[in-house]
């Protein structure tokens, strides 16, 4: 998944983001950014690293508002029907606006039309994680003992219909739906720490969080989700090398509530851009295993129409529906 940013602004919509029928300079006092997620999680940090860089060129302070439930639906909610003045950010992502949707259709807003996208932030892997016991140092391996064993490999998420749920389906649906055992728990924290104790064998978390016990030797990475190898686990093969399509990118994005007024969706998108392109930025999110990745308004929303489908998918031939 590539998405290039490009973005061309005229002066002309600059000032009017400034001009008296703003009613003063925009932004003139802070901006709230909704998180949709849990304090600490991968969402939370990317957040708060972007927003203190926004900071000084908008003038503002960026303020985290947590508002995590329903699997990042009451977040979304609060966002898509807030004011659409500027002043009210949500931090979408995969599940937000890909999975979500793709498994509640009748939400209580559209994840479309009611959102304004600015740009895209920050992408990165999920990674097959296993238990250091599991014999299992390959995709072959894991597919081989699941064929060997069926129904008693164990697989960890963040809750059933999570966006790490629905990435474990697509795996097993390229691998003839090998019989495995998903057991769901209430956050990324306890998936992973259900790995750790052996309680479960293995799941697919983001690189985020799988990093610092990956480093300690408590799980063993097997293999990422990306198309490409990541930096931070040298030597760790792709899934699509044994599967071939095989790809998922976890993602990060700002947006408005719609019909926030376009020159102020201009504005916030030129400085995201900037600050995205800085070294400094880039090195804070690598620091944490994300990847800075800017893009314009519109293939933001192009991508995440394409998202939408995507998952709608991958959710109807796995029998998935929202509890």
């Amino acid at each position: 998944m590539r998405i290039r940013s490009s973005i061309v602004l005229s002066c002309a919509a600059l000032a009017a983001a400034a001009s008296p029928a703003f009613g003063q300079a925009y932004p003139a006092k802070p901006i709230r950014v909704i998180v949709a997620q849990a304090a600490g999680s991968a969402t939370d940090i990317a957040t708060r690293l972007v927003g203190n860089g926004l900071a000084e060129p908008l003038g503002q302070p960026l303020v985290v508002d947590i508002r995590a439930g329903a699997g990042g639906i009451l977040g979304t909610e609060i966002a898509a029907k807030a004011a659409p003045d500027g002043y009210t950010m949500l931090m979408a992502n995969i599940s937000t606006h890909g999975v979500n949707p793709a498994l509640h259709p009748k939400l209580s807003f559209d994840p479309v039309r009611d959102f304004a996208p600015i740009s895209m932030v920050s992408t990165t892997a999920n990674v097959l994680v296993v238990h250091p016991s599991l014999p299992v140092r390959s995709v072959q391996d894991l597919v081989a003992l699941a064929k060997a064993r069926p129904g008693q490999l164990n697989f960890s998420t963040p809750g059933s219909g999570s966006s790490q749920h629905l990435a474990t389906e697509l795996l097993r649906s390229m691998t003839g739906n090998a019989q495995m055992l998903h057991v769901p728990y209430k956050g990324s924290g306890g998936a992973m720490a259900s790995v750790i104790a052996g309680e479960t064998v293995w799941m697919m978390p983001t690189l985020p969080l799988s990093l610092p016990h990956i480093r300690s030797g408590r799980v063993r990475p097997v293999a990422v989700s990306t198309l490409k190898p990541v930096d931070d686990l040298p030597g760790v093969p792709t899934i699509a090398a044994t599967l071939p399509g095989y790809e998922v990118v976890t993602w990060y994005a700002l947006m408005f509530p719609a019909s926030t007024p376009q020159p102020i969706v201009s504005r916030v998108n030129a400085e995201l851009v900037k600050l995205l392109a800085t070294v400094e930025m880039q090195r804070a999110l690598a620091g944490h295993g994300m990847q800075a990745q800017s893009s314009t308004p519109e293939a933001l929303g192009e991508f995440v129409r394409s998202e939408i489908a995507r998952w709608t998918k991958v959710a109807r031939q796995a029998g998935i529906r929202a509890d």
